[in-house]
């Protein structure tokens, strides 16, 4: 035995870790995640996994569908305006998004929530987030991990992932092989600057001197920061009645990259997307980033969505019915391009006409 000393027993919460904390977290959450139960979901918080049932979801010959993804440095523009209620629909929705752009229809949803000191009220107002952008997408929350982890993230700082699966019946996965020159490009119009570029987002509020509680100069009526949070839009609902009608050849979600780096994704070699930039106008945010940013309109189109969240390839003949559909499910639906044969190895989508961008 090592000689008796007079240091005093140390406990986890000691050491920076709150169980009871976290215990309080759980039952905060709890009502939230039973609001997003749907057909198919067979358990509630608490047990060590998560079970579905596909069959009773309506699936005869499943093919399942995984994502993770997270919202990036959007976290550090909430943690720094304090306004934790909406970060959780875009953790959802950049998983979601990238399930539907496949044909799948998102089932169920889980979380990892990591952070040096547990904030009960922020973690359940980040929940209640997720919660939100479940309910939209129409998928269940059925389970997390919050991992409080003193010493690895400074006070105040925390981190989200998320992961989500679905499910699409084989053989109506996206994209089709029949994609072809002659195509249409249909644009669906986004929320805003959705979860990808707030590098930079914050890189020019910084240089321009505000604060995240000055008015917005883009939406002088709003808060910069509330603003600027404004939550990633949910296409699920929409882009699933139009696939499910046969309407839809391809999907793209325009995230990190923009137009140019995510519509080729789904293209088959020897086309390329032609968009034109002048059949819409990019929401006031864009044009204020790169005015004040002096972003170039390159950077801007590989950088930002620039107002489109979510591109769509569908057959001339099929565009009067994908547009009505989208349109009823409360879509902004915008004809922004058409496929065309590629010439040697030129860019395999190309965005023409950015005058009116800046």
């Amino acid at each position: 035995m090592p000689a008796h000393d007079d240091k005093q027993p140390l406990t986890y919460r000691d050491a920076g870790v709150d169980i009871d904390a976290g215990e309080a977290l759980v039952e905060a959450i709890k009502p939230l995640a039973r609001a997003t139960a749907r057909s198919g979901t067979a358990a509630g918080l608490g047990g060590f996994g998560a079970l579905f049932d596909l069959r009773a979801a309506g699936y005869h010959d499943p093919i399942l569908v995984a994502t993770t993804d997270g919202v990036g440095t959007k976290l550090k523009l909430a943690i720094e305006a304090n306004r934790h209620d909406t970060v959780g629909i875009d953790l959802v929705a950049m998983c979601v998004n990238d399930l539907v752009v496949q044909g799948a229809e998102p089932l169920l949803f889980l979380d990892y929530f990591a952070t040096g000191k547990l904030d009960v009220a922020a973690g359940r107002a980040i929940v209640a987030g997720i919660a939100e952008g479940c309910r939209q997408a129409g998928c269940a929350l059925v389970g997390g991990e919050t991992a409080e982890m003193p010493g690895m993230y400074a006070d105040g700082d925390y981190d989200l992932a998320g992961f989500a699966v679905g499910a699409a019946e084989r053989g109506q996965l996206l994209p089709q092989a029949d994609i072809v020159a002659g195509d249409i490009v249909l644009g669906l119009a986004s929320s805003g600057v959705h979860s990808n570029g707030y590098s930079l987002v914050r890189r020019i509020v910084a240089r321009g001197g505000l604060s995240y509680d000055d008015p917005a100069p883009f939406a002088p009526s709003r808060p910069l920061g509330e603003a600027l949070l404004e939550p990633t839009r949910i296409y699920v609902a929409s882009t699933l009645a139009a696939i499910r009608a046969g309407l839809l050849k391809g999907l793209a979600h325009i995230t990190g990259g923009g137009l140019v780096e995510n519509l080729p994704r789904v293209l088959p070699e020897g086309v390329v997307a032609e968009i034109d930039g002048a059949a819409w106008t990019p929401p006031p945010v864009f044009r204020w980033l790169a005015y004040e940013g002096k972003v170039a309109r390159a950077e801007m189109a590989r950088t930002f969505n620039c107002g489109i969240g979510m591109a769509l390839v569908v057959a001339p003949d099929q565009v009067e019915a994908a547009t009505r559909i989208l349109a009823e499910k409360g879509e902004t639906v915008l004809r922004i391009g058409r496929i065309r044969p590629r010439s040697g190895d030129e860019p395999r989508c190309q965005v023409l006409n950015q005058d009116g961008w800046v």
